[in-house]
């Protein structure tokens, strides 16, 4: 069987992480026309602090499903799926060893229009509290499943 590829549909970053003034959360703030993702966890840059980011994507399921169903891929345990990300350039530090936790999210949420990744100014939906403009998570940071 060949590799076959699955393209993100949308995706968005999401935080918690403080503003310039080292005080106010950016929870509001969307990043879905970014160009690219953001991935990082802050502890104590202020105070006792941690600021974290999360980056949701959205892969086409039902092509997935389709697919197995037509034997396109293998039945569900026989096969593997890898997600693929590679790093932008960019000036900061990278850590040496970390490790990301991949999970599905189970609410559904719209991706925004924001750009902004540095001074967090451009606040839309999804964000870091709510899903979609009709929509908050249940839990802020995103509903996730177990």
């Amino acid at each position: 069987m060949t590799i076959r590829r699955y393209v993100a549909t949308k995706d968005t970053t999401i935080t918690n992480a403080l503003k310039e003034n080292l005080i106010t959360r950016a929870t509001g703030s969307n990043m879905g026309e970014s160009d690219s993702l953001e991935v990082f966890s802050i502890y104590a840059q202020s105070g006792s602090s941690h600021e974290l980011s999360r980056v949701l994507m959205q892969f086409p399921v039902d092509t997935i499903i389709s697919d197995r169903q037509q034997s396109r891929i293998p039945q569900a345990g026989s096969v593997n799926f890898v997600l693929k990300l590679s790093n932008a350039t960019h000036p900061f530090t990278l850590p040496k060893k970390y490790t990301l936790s991949v999970q599905a999210v189970s609410s559904s949420w719209d991706e925004g229009y924001g750009l902004d990744m540095e001074q967090y100014k451009d606040e839309g939906i999804a964000n870091w509290v709510s899903a979609s403009s009709t929509s908050a998570w249940n839990t802020e940071g995103g509903d996730l499943h177990a």
